[in-house]
């Protein structure tokens, strides 16, 4: 068998693979995505009463008002900071990213209690003084970030703990605040793995199809 045959016969076997893994398959995947999880292959956007996009239901978004549930911290405060205004450093370790500070770090602590830099405490740690002020017991998720500071869910403990003020600034019966805590928890995957979250955005976005009493 001749050279030119074998490296003919490698030559068009490169190219059927290539079609099939470069090309089909993607394509295929692309579309089965479409067809069969359109939401979830296009961000698991979601939108407001409005039919407008207010941001995907994987990412996390700052809430301070007391008319909203607040979020969990984070150390890129959900990548909003502006890149060429970015005094803190918020952007500086890209869009995702922790701030690896350990239990033990005096840092830490200046940070949750706000005695460290008013602005950096605030977009990392969270302002504990302002959870105590608004009589909201704090739980772990209120004031230290997570791991990925993209995180969209606060505990259901969490969500609790800020229901009076919410129901409050609403005018709403707080068991009508509550029934929408539990339609937002989402359960553990497949009844096993991790642990019950409730999603902050899609609680939030409830909250604002609500009529107050």
């Amino acid at each position: 068998m001749s050279f030119a045959r074998e490296a003919g016969r490698a030559v068009r076997s490169t190219l059927v693979l290539w079609v099939l893994t470069a090309i089909i398959y993607p394509f295929a995947m692309i579309a089965f995505g479409q067809i069969v999880f359109p939401f979830q292959a296009n961000g698991s956007l979601l939108k407001n009463a409005q039919g407008q996009e207010v941001g995907s239901a994987l990412i996390g978004q700052p809430f301070t008002s007391d008319r909203y549930f607040n979020s969990r911290p984070s150390t890129t405060s959900y990548s909003t900071a502006d890149p060429k205004k970015d005094e803190a450093g918020i952007l500086q370790t890209g869009v995702s990213g922790a701030s690896n500070l350990a239990p033990s770090n005096p840092a830490l602590l200046d940070r949750i209690r706000g005695k460290s830099d008013p602005d950096l405490a605030k977009a990392i740690e969270g302002d504990l003084p302002r959870l105590q002020k608004a009589s909201v017991k704090p739980t772990a998720d209120l004031v230290y970030t997570s791991g990925s500071s993209l995180d969209p869910h606060i505990t259901p403990e969490a969500a609790t703990a800020q229901l009076d003020r919410v129901a409050k600034a609403r005018s709403l019966p707080p068991n009508q605040v509550e029934t929408l805590i539990a339609q937002n928890t989402d359960g553990r995957f497949l009844g096993l793995f991790g642990e019950p979250g409730v999603n902050v955005l899609k609680l939030n976005l409830a909250l604002d199809a609500l009529s107050p009493t």
